[in-house]
């Protein structure tokens, strides 16, 4: 008797299907597929799979930062506190910590919202960033920002006045918020940043969004990812204010993912809480969900899944039901908890940990910064290539030019011409970047988003193997007649 399955994609939940995540879609497989290849010995024509497709700091050679794993260290295995080779600040931080676990112990479950311990140190990181006073109860800690983002956006998943839930995101954007979105059965509607001014936020493309997804939904909330990932681009106060008094005359529930804000490298960092305090009524009153995660910035703990939601000025049931909806997870991982302790409260100038601290945060940033500007500049030596400047993030989103003759034979293989490029790419140099459609991007544009955090000679070898194969690219599929760069420069080898 043949035996039928009692799920099968006739009857799964219908919205799973949609859920898309190019940041670990088709291209990595295939470079999981090309490294064993090589494992075994099959013939290619470069020697190593350069990964690119995330921004995993640490993976890519980044050190972790001495004061955070030796708390880690000391909280799992408090016998280590005898160890004379311990700075004291590091054993009075473990102290504090183990005093709000339950049984002194990080086995133990935390309350659901994260130990008050962290979620204190984290309003006194917020209230000094800020220059305005947080609170505790407004914290909410997570396995990672996305653990967080998914649980508000869960809020909104509910038809209103008859007509479905739909929320403003950017485009591009951080694939995370679509896949979300869908899993949800939450219609998105797209706004496009303005790549010709790096990156832009225009309001009168905020207007159009809400106007045309209005129509036959209910649009319930706006994304602002600042620093964008994956453009890079740091929005100014000004715009953040426009932006604040869109969403107050429209009735919208703002997210703020603003986790690269210790990414920047250029420009300042304005919060949007700071910017609607300082706004005043009826601004300060708007509802409010901001994230930070310690997946970025200067610690780059992607493995700890960790990050904090502040969210502020909700209606009472509704903190109350969000709150449950908590519970329900238990609670976060301890470890990263206490990770992010040390990341809102690092070491400070007279303490024994603080030159060592200093010293590696500082090397992190310096690194950043070069990175940034050398991938800025080598991407756009590249015939074909346009990169805008990388103020903020670990990420360069370049625009790509490709030949239509290629963009047919794309279409004949049924895969998106970024798709396409980003696969020749890979097969020919080992190279894995993620395809500017994974993240989304305007009709007839072509991109792909690459970290840059690779050691130095990684990253040359990494910026060489994407200059000649875009070359070689272009001589098998452009007429000699196309092959010249928009500046003069002949494109031919």
């Amino acid at each position: 008797m043949k035996l039928e399955k009692c799920l099968t994609v006739k009857n799964i939940n219908r919205n799973l299907l949609d859920v898309n995540y190019a940041v670990r879609g088709p291209l990595l497989e295939r470079a999981l597929q090309i490294e064993r290849e090589l494992e075994k010995g099959v013939p290619k024509p470069f020697e190593r799979v350069v990964r690119a497709n995330i921004g995993d700091c640490h993976a890519l050679g980044q050190k972790p930062i001495t004061f955070i794993r030796q708390v880690l260290a000391l909280v799992a295995c408090p016998e280590l506190m005898s160890s004379p080779d311990i700075p004291e600040d590091v054993k009075r931080r473990v102290r504090e910590i183990l005093d709000d676990c339950t049984n002194r112990s990080v086995g133990s479950y935390s309350p659901s919202a994260g130990l008050r311990v962290v979620r204190e140190a984290v309003a006194s990181y917020l209230t000094s960033r800020d220059q305005v006073t947080a609170a505790a109860d407004d914290i909410y800690l997570g396995n990672g920002a996305t653990d967080l983002i998914k649980a508000v956006l869960a809020m909104f998943a509910g038809d209103v006045d008859g007509k479905p839930p739909a929320v403003m995101i950017p485009i591009p954007q951080y694939p995370l918020f679509s896949g979300a979105l869908s899993e949800l059965g939450v219609r998105q509607a797209n706004y496009y940043l303005d790549e010709d001014h790096d990156w832009a936020l225009d309001i009168g493309e905020l207007e159009r969004s809400w106007r045309e997804a209005e129509v036959d939904s209910h649009v319930r909330a706006l994304v602002i990812i600042n620093p964008g990932n994956p453009t890079g681009q740091v929005i100014s106060r000004e715009n953040i204010e426009r932006i604040i008094k869109f969403a107050y005359d429209h009735d919208l529930f703002l997210l703020a993912d603003e986790v690269y804000q210790e990414n920047i490298v250029s420009k300042p960092f304005h919060s949007f809480k700071k910017v609607m305090h300082e706004m005043g009524e009826p601004y300060s009153r708007m509802e409010l969900a901001s994230f930070v995660t310690c997946s970025k910035g200067w610690a780059a703990e992607c493995g700890l899944r960790a990050g904090f939601l502040e969210l502020v000025r909700l209606q009472g049931q509704v903190a109350a039901a969000f709150g449950r909806t908590r519970a329900l997870r238990q609670c976060p991982g301890v470890l990263g908890q206490c990770a992010l302790h040390c990341i809102v409260r690092p070491p400070q100038p007279g303490e024994p940990s603080y030159p060592l601290f200093a010293a590696q945060k500082l090397e992190v940033e310096l690194t950043l910064a070069e990175r940034s500007a050398s991938a800025y500049e080598a991407l756009n030596t590249i015939p074909g290539y346009s990169c805008n400047p990388i103020d903020g993030s670990m990420f360069a989103f370049p625009r790509v030019e490709i030949p239509e003759r290629a963009q047919k034979e794309a279409d004949e293989r049924g895969l998106a011409p970024d798709e396409f490029y980003c696969l020749r790419l890979l097969e020919e140099t080992g190279v894995c970047v993620v395809p500017g459609s994974g993240f989304g991007q305007r009709e007839g544009t072509f991109h792909f988003r690459t970290t840059i955090l690779h050691p130095p000679q990684e990253f040359s070898h990494m910026m060489d193997s994407i200059r000649r194969f875009h070359l070689q690219f272009l001589q098998r599929y452009a007429p000699q007649s196309d092959r010249t760069h928009k500046n003069g420069v002949n494109a031919a080898l």
